[in-house]
């Protein structure tokens, strides 16, 4: 059997002068999360998720500085990045649309949803719009069962959602 693995080792990582991970950054983190952990270590989903919210996706800059940061390997950080769907290793839209696949949405039809979404949007799961305005992700489940079908757009939850409303939703975007 053939391993798959992953091309990071001889990658090139573009890079800029000015750092991702800015002293204000780790100053805040160090005020803010450094008295709820046992070490350092333990800081890095809080920290995947400030530079996520900063810059809207995680360069491979940014994981590098913050596992200095941390006192971790890079590698390290990024097996946790890729390890969690909500983490974007590339840049995405400025908006991004989660429709949930569990099975309570699955019942309620979340194929129509999906795909009345495919059609506004004009591009499929886990792409983003050429004028970088949507990325749409399909995501396991978001834990609204009693509202399915459901999805996020960006931090937002919607409900119930049937064809007719999803268009509603994507139009006021």
């Amino acid at each position: 059997m053939a391993w798959i693995t992953k091309p990071s080792g001889t990658m090139q990582i573009d890079r800029r002068d000015t750092p991702y991970l800015t002293d204000e950054i780790k100053d805040a983190f160090e005020k803010r999360y450094a008295h709820r952990y046992p070490n350092r270590q333990a800081m890095a989903l809080p920290i995947l998720h400030e530079i996520q919210h900063h810059y809207n996706w995680l360069p491979y800059q940014a994981l590098e500085e913050a596992a200095e940061f941390l006192g971790l390997e890079a590698s390290k950080l990024l097996d946790t990045a890729t390890f969690y769907e909500e983490f974007f290793l590339q840049p995405r839209g400025k908006h991004t649309i989660w429709v949930c696949q569990s099975v309570s949405c699955e019942v309620m039809n979340e194929a129509k949803i999906t795909e009345t979404v495919s059609e506004k949007l004009g591009i499929q799961p886990g792409e983003t719009t050429d004028d970088d305005k949507f990325t749409f992700m399909k995501v396991e489940c978001i834990g609204a069962c009693g509202g399915a079908p459901c999805m996020l757009v960006d931090e937002t939850l919607h409900e119930n959602l049937t064809p007719n409303n999803v268009g509603d939703v994507l139009d006021k975007l």
